[in-house]
């Protein structure tokens, strides 16, 4: 393999732009695959394990060895590029045109280039189709979302601690400190600061919004997403696949959690599997397994059972409604112990009131005892009764609630969990049931405008703006969950959390800030006039 290092090349602006070549011996021409973050590519020599979250090239030297050249570049402002670190600005996304232009003009270049890569390197892919350059040939975007306000910053109009993390751990220390000692980089804009200068979808965030271009991208693109990633990536990949006008072809993992996804993309295995054949169809023009592909091939997340369909969300689901209403359901300690049922309320349904901060919560709201966490403890519970039967679900569900608070504005974070059945002796001794999270949602209530894009069955809000409620008004607000496939096993429960907010206990680097405004209390509804319910879609399957 040959290694060109600290490759410059010159921006349609002047700036100059650092790469890293990988390529095979000889003078080719072979295909490339570019790719692009702010964690500099001489951090490629760091092992891709869940210590360093942002390896996610890819197997370079194993591409290599299949006759591709591989292309890694710093964005403008960060390792050896010139300029300043914008997250995405109108000149980064430029800057990926010339990259793939300048790729294509080498002596060893056959023209075609392909991109690669998770999370940032796959938001960046999703621009380089929307910048069209001539010798983009195809994208395999894997992991990535194309919705920052939405998806990273602000997941329902509610200030996420991600980018904080995100911008600190994994951009500036990077920078400051590569592997090899070289060109240590300060990072002086800072992308936090922006992100709270601008807490609403103004057109500092639709200007890094890919998701509104989608239809621009022409070339072929295999989307891959991973259930694992639904508090960040993986709206992006099913919008993806869905709004792209070029060829497209989804398939999403059941990687166990957020921190195997990139362990996934380092294995040759997988892009064996998944990436190898459709970069020979696209960029070698062989005839591969990609061509019998399914249109959309995703493992349902708990059983790894592969379903298989020509469009998603999958047809001939149906729409399932369990009603939120008052306990006990004697099945787990929490602030109120609600229930689940199938029929609707009655007029003396009543209601549940919580205040907040509540004096139990330690790690954001999950208290902490002499057993440890005690997540369930601190929020709002409904679980339904046990399962008669398995039950599966593919697709978006949602949380219809009616509520009202004594301050000005209300914040939503949901979660659907299955909770496993509990002996009752475990019961009797005050030990909780396990549980396992299948999927969330989130809404700010003064952020509940509705998007013009909206549709009845997927809330979609706006976020162009706040419009404080009226204390003691009850209010009915759609919460939109994360899409999943995941089958509910029989004897076990379904269980919705409602609560202000969460905790890394149970949403790792993906929890939200608890401002110290946040003081007073909530009511949740659930009576023959306001009928909260859980909406979840089921699929009949075997």
């Amino acid at each position: 393999m040959i290694q060109e290092k600290d490759i410059k090349m010159q921006a349609r602006d002047g700036t100059k732009l650092g790469l890293r070549i990988y390529r095979p011996e000889g003078s080719g021409p072979f295909p490339a695959l570019f790719a692009t973050s702010p964690y500099r590519y001489d951090n490629n020599e760091l092992p891709a394990t869940p210590l360093f979250l942002w390896r996610e090239t890819g197997p370079i030297d194993w591409y290599v060895e299949q006759g591709y050249a591989f292309v890694h570049a710093d964005v403008r402002g960060t390792g050896t590029s010139e300029g300043e670190f914008s997250f995405f600005g109108r000149e980064e996304q430029e800057d990926l045109y010339d990259v793939i232009e300048w790729i294509a003009r080498q002596p060893w270049s056959s023209g075609k280039v392909g991109g690669i890569g998770e999370s940032y390197y796959c938001m960046a892919q999703w621009f380089m189709g929307i910048q069209n350059p001539p010798h983009l040939a195809c994208l395999g975007a894997y992991d990535g979302l194309n919705d920052p306000y939405r998806y990273l910053a602000y997941r329902g109009g509610i200030e996420s601690a991600f980018p904080l993390y995100w911008f600190n751990s994994s951009v500036r220390v990077p920078n400051l400190y590569p592997a090899n000692g070289d060109n240590p980089r300060q990072l002086e804009r800072d992308f936090y600061l922006d992100a709270q200068q601008h807490p609403f979808c103004d057109n500092y965030w639709k200007e890094r919004t890919a998701a509104l271009h989608l239809y621009k991208i022409k070339v072929p693109t295999f989307s891959i997403g991973v259930w694992a990633k639904l508090d960040l990536h993986l709206a992006g990949n099913i919008l993806g696949f869905q709004q792209v006008q070029g060829p497209s072809k989804l398939a999403i993992t059941a990687a166990p959690t957020a921190a195997h996804a990139p362990v996934d993309f380092a294995n040759p295995e997988f892009h064996k599997k998944y990436l190898l054949p459709f970069y020979d169809k696209y960029l070698k023009g062989a005839k591969t397994s990609y061509d019998d592909r399914p249109n959309v091939e995703y493992l349902v997340k708990n059983t790894g059972v592969v379903r298989t369909f020509d469009t998603w969300p999958p047809p001939g689901t149906r729409s399932k409604a369990f009603y939120l209403a008052k306990g006990p359901s004697g099945s787990v300690t929490s602030l109120n112990d609600g229930t689940l049922l199938e029929s609707a309320p009655t007029a003396d349904g009543g209601s549940t009131t919580y205040s907040y901060p509540h004096p139990s919560w330690v790690l954001g709201v999950v208290p902490v005892g002499p057993q440890g966490p005690d997540p369930a403890r601190g929020v709002l519970t409904f679980n339904s009764a046990p399962l008669a039967a398995d039950m599966e679900i593919a697709g978006h569900g949602k949380l219809v609630i009616h509520a009202s608070s004594t301050r000005r504005d209300m914040d939503f974070i949901v979660k659907v969990s299955e909770q496993f059945a509990q002996p009752e002796e475990a019961r009797a001794k005050g030990s909780q049931p396990g549980y396992v999270i299948v999927t969330k949602g989130w809404l700010r209530a003064s952020h509940m405008e509705r998007d013009a894009g909206d549709s009845e069955e997927i809330p979609r809000y706006a976020h162009a703006r706040a419009t404080p409620i009226e204390p003691g008004k009850v209010y009915k607000l759609e919460i939109a969950l994360m899409p999943i496939a995941w089958r509910f096993r029989k004897g076990n429960r379904i269980r919705v959390e409602v609560c202000c907010g969460d905790s890394p206990v149970t949403d790792g680097l993906f929890f939200h800030i608890y401002r110290p405004d946040k003081i007073g209390a909530d009511t949740i509804h659930h009576d023959a006039t306001h009928p909260s319910h859980l909406v979840l879609p089921v699929l009949a399957a075997d």
